[in-house]
Formats: structure tokens, C-alpha cells, sequence
């Protein structure tokens, strides 16, 4: 498969591996009744702080889980004002930190900047996806040839889906001049890619406002097969053919009579079909010939239409926080509404307005879903702009006016410190944070608490994690410990600073040691 190289590659390709894990610190949580510090155990997250950092943070626990991601990065346009940061080790790029990326005239390496932002990220986000789920990622002409080679490198071209075209605003500037040096830009694009090659997408439809009715319509086509021209009610055409194969228009002419014989006295044809189709999932063909000898087929009521890759009927600005980027939450509604159900996770790393929240709260309080959402927003804003965004859509409390709230909660959160530093726990770091990071990393669950067992992290499929750590001390894995252990299980997993049981008595007592710090897991 042909692959992109630009400058840095070779040195972010692992940058995802090298990024230090941070904990996360909340802040408040809100939810219908108000903003308060107690924590609300809301599973819905807005993190503020770079999203690098933030989606490393959140491996232990969501790693293989997200079913939708959505993001819409910086599209290198030369006017957004975006600002390389990752801090990778090579002169190269090091030399870009903190650099307003430029224009294209302005600034020869701002594509290959772009490509190491977002490589790393999104190395991070394929991981974080589910094995049935599916990435959104919203693009425009300046990068999506780039980003195209980018996203079949990372998950690969056999999960490509689609590139969908999203309608966008055109400033009608262009009707002064006779001359243009080109074509108004009339739509975006989002690419969609699956985990895995074997996921299927639920079908996709649009309602209509009105539904359509049942109708009949005329069963010869123009188009001229001689193996579908056969006699029916008398009549075999000359040319062209019938719209469908013998056997098929044959059993929809016998599915009319019957209609006619038993139920017209009592349904429409209409009424019919739909009760028919509620009752036992067939959908009933007809076929007649009418009054004037023409022979027709029913085509049924219907609510919606199957959409295509073409969503030109969607606006793709919004304009309900004010945000110049902001995305339509009509097309986040269709996203969302489409790929996840149940309490699905949904993920938007460059939450921007929040209008991926203001979906996923839309979608749970029409269908009653339980849908979890997590924003991470790296800007100042994050609490001003994009939480307060969600505030007013759970309360709703808009700006100028007062409107039903979808209801629902968060908690907000800022990046804390590093969870090792040179080697080492980060002793500044609670204790219970160290312990959720290190149950989390061996079994993807949140610890257990037991009082009478402190150092106690819960069982697993068989298997008992103890984590025997102060900040003050060394601590051993040694007989004294073993007496303090009370959770039966088939099979030990104990941390500690060291051990002084022997080999045998390992294999004894089913018993696995680790080291601190050397055998906690690097992400």
C-alpha cells in the first residue's frame, strides 16, 4: 500500500507510546439541579487540556470502547492561527513549538506540521475505538488528500467507508467578476472508517416531513430484456419488459386477488400493507390491471428515503454558541443517531462549541438512550464556551430565551500531573488515582474497596490484585503481608516495592509479584 512521508514522521510514527500519562482532575459536576463540587459520578466527561495528553489519560479506562468518535480538527486553511505543541524530541520539529502555523506562501513545512499533530492523535483514537465502531473525521480540500493516506496508514485502507459530502454556505462574492480564478467551495468532506473491516453500518434514512403515501405505478420499463417478457392478464409486451421475473409478478397478482377477496371490504390497500408488515415482517408485493388495461405494481407507503454519501441537504455550519467552526448539530444529530444506541460511548477530541454533547443529549432524550459522551477541548474556552454550551442545552437556559431542557450531567475536568516522573510514582499523585491507574491498566474495570483490606484492588476473573504501596516507605511482599490478605481466589496479583518470598512459595500460593515501579504498565 503506497504511504505518505513527510518531515518528522519517522519521529512521531511512536510519539503516542512516548507521551506521559496524566491523571485527570475534576473540577465540578453539573447536572439538572446545578453546578456543585461534590462529585454527581456522571460517566459523561469535558476535559480541558491538549488532547494528546487527554486521550493517553484515557486508555486505562476506555481503551477498545468508544463506538463513535467524532472530530473536526484544524484544517490547515493558513487562517486558523493553530499552534504546533507536541514537544518531540527532534530538532526538526522542535523548532516549530509555539509557531503560529502560516500560509502556504508564508510557511513550506505546514503541512508536514499538521501531519505530526495529527498522526500521533490519531494512533491514540484508533485505539480507543470499539471493534464495532466508527470514526468521523471532518475535513475540507487543504488536507483531505493527506489525511485520506493518513487514516488507510492508521486503520487501515480495508476500513475505509466513505468520504461524505456535506453542503457548506457560499458567499455569493463571486457574481461581481467576470473572472474568477476558481469555483466557490460548496461542500466539506468527512471521511468514515471502521475498527474493523467485518462491522456493518446500520442502514441510514432520512423521515420525511409528510409521509408518502402508497401509490401504483406502471410495471412495464422501457428497458428491453426479452427473458422478463412473458404473458400476464392476457397481455406480453413486444418490447421493453416487465419490472420484475415471472415468478415473483405472479405471486403479487395472486397477493392483490386475495386482497381484494378478503380484506377491501375492511382496510385500504395501504392499511393493509402496513399491518401485514407489522404483523409478520414481509413486505407484500401487488400487481393489477386497472380500469383503463394498464398493468401496475404497488409501490408502498413511505416515511423516509435511503440516504447516500451525498448529505447536501445538511448546512454544515452552526450557529448555535457563535463559534466561528462551529459544526450543525443537525449533522451531529444524524451522525450520532445513526452509528450508536443503548449507552454507547461517543468521543469528540476537539470539542470546539460542544456541539457533539449537544447530539448525543438531543438523541438520549428523543429515544431514551443512555448515551455517554466525552469532550476534550484544549483552549480557554473550554469551560466558558463548551461547557457552558452543554449547561444551557441540559437546563435549557439559552441566551435569549427559555426553552424545555434534554436534561442529563457531566463533570469537568483539567489534566493533572504525570502519573510517573523519571522512573518513579509521582508521590504529589493520590494514592487512589495511582491504584484506579493500575487496576484499570490489568483488567479495564474501576478497584473494589474493602475496609478491612486497604491495599486491596478487586478480583478478576479468578484473580486477586493487591497494590501494597506508601509514599513514605518501602513496602515487601513478604509472610506478614500474606496474613493480611482475606480475598480467596484461584490465582495473585500483588504489587509491592519488593519480595522476600521465595520462588516456591510464589508457586505455592498462586501468586504473580510485581515490582513498583518496574512493573507498572507504560501506555
Amino acid at each position: 500500500m503506497p504511504t505518505l512521508d513527510w518531515i518528522g514522521k519517522d519521529k512521531v510514527i511512536n510519539h503516542h507510546l512516548d507521551v506521559p500519562y496524566h491523571v485527570l482532575e475534576r473540577q465540578y459536576s453539573f447536572d439538572e439541579t446545578g453546578q456543585h463540587e461534590e462529585d454527581n459520578d456522571s460517566e459523561n466527561m469535558i476535559i480541558h487540556g491538549d488532547n494528546l495528553i487527554a486521550l493517553k489519560s484515557l486508555l486505562p479506562r476506555y481503551e477498545g470502547r468508544i463506538k463513535c468518535i467524532y472530530i473536526d480538527p484544524p484544517y490547515n486553511t493558513g487562517n486558523e492561527g493553530w499552534v504546533y505543541n507536541d514537544n518531540v524530541n527532534d530538532p526538526r520539529i522542535k523548532k516549530w513549538l509555539g509557531e503560529v502555523v502560516g500560509k502556504e506562501e508564508e510557511d513550506l513545512s505546514r503541512h508536514d506540521k499538521w501531519l505530526c499533530m495529527m498522526y500521533p492523535r490519531l494512533k491514540l483514537l484508533q485505539r480507543l475505538l470499539a471493534d464495532d465502531g466508527f470514526i468521523f473525521v471532518s475535513i475540507d480540500v487543504f488536507e483531505y488528500a493527506n489525511l485520506k493516506c493518513l487514516m488507510d496508514e492508521i486503520f487501515g485502507a480495508s476500513n475505509f467507508r466513505n468520504c461524505i459530502a456535506v453542503r457548506r454556505g457560499i458567499k455569493n462574492v463571486q457574481a461581481q467578476f467576470d473572472e474568477v480564478q476558481a469555483l466557490s467551495l460548496g461542500h466539506e468532506y468527512i471521511y468514515l472508517y471502521s475498527k474493523n473491516p467485518s462491522s456493518k453500518l446500520p442502514k441510514l434514512s432520512k423521515a420525511f416531513e409528510v409521509e408518502k403515501a402508497g401509490k401504483w405505478d406502471t410495471f412495464w420499463r422501457g428497458t428491453d430484456r426479452p427473458t422478463m417478457r412473458y404473458e400476464i392478464f392476457g397481455n406480453c409486451p413486444e418490447s421493453g419488459q416487465w419490472r420484475w421475473e415471472k415468478g415473483r409478478a405472479r405471486k403479487a397478482i395472486d397477493n392483490y386477488e386475495r386482497f381484494l377477496s378478503l380484506y377491501a371490504d375492511e382496510y385500504e390497500l395501504d392499511d393493509y400493507y402496513i399491518e401485514h408488515l407489522m404483523a409478520t415482517n414481509e413486505k407484500l408485493d401487488f400487481v393489477r390491471k386497472n380500469e383503463m388495461g394498464t398493468i401496475q405494481y404497488y409501490v408502498p407507503p413511505q416515511t423516509g428515503k435511503l440516504l447516500s454519501d451525498n448529505w447536501m441537504d445538511i448546512l454544515l455550519s452552526g450557529s448555535y454558541a457563535g463559534f466561528d467552526t462551529e459544526k450543525n448539530v443537525l449533522l451531529l444529530d444524524r451522525i450520532i443517531g445513526w452509528i450508536t444506541s443503548g449507552d454507547d460511548i461517543i468521543l469528540d477530541s476537539f470539542a470546539g462549541s460542544g456541539t457533539t454533547a449537544h447530539a448525543v443529549l438531543n438523541m438520549n432524550k428523543e429515544h431514551g438512550n443512555n448515551c455517554k459522551y466525552i469532550l476534550i477541548e484544549m483552549m480557554d474556552y473550554a469551560d466558558s464556551l463548551t461547557a457552558d454550551r452543554v449547561k444551557r442545552v441540559i437546563t435549557g437556559k439559552e441566551r435569549k430565551k427559555t426553552v424545555e431542557g434534554t436534561g442529563g450531567n457531566f463533570s469537568y475536568y483539567e489534566l493533572g500531573e504525570e502519573l510517573m516522573k523519571d522512573g518513579r510514582l509521582n508521590e504529589t499523585i493520590s494514592p487512589e488515582k495511582i491504584r484506579e491507574y493500575i487496576y484499570f491498566t490489568e483488567t479495564k474495570n474501576p478497584p473494589e474497596k474493602k475496609p478491612d483490606e486497604p491495599y486491596f484492588l478487586g478480583t478478576y476473573v479468578g484473580t486477586a490484585y493487591y497494590f501494597y504501596y506508601e509514599r513514605s516507605e518501602l513496602t515487601a511482599l513478604n509472610r506478614e503481608f500474606l496474613h493480611t490478605v482475606k480475598t480467596r481466589a484461584d490465582a495473585y496479583v500483588i504489587y509491592a516495592d519488593m519480595c522476600t518470598l521465595s520462588e516456591r512459595e510464589l508457586e505455592k500460593y498462586h501468586i504473580t509479584f510485581k515490582k513498583i515501579p518496574r512493573d507498572i504498565t507504560k501506555l
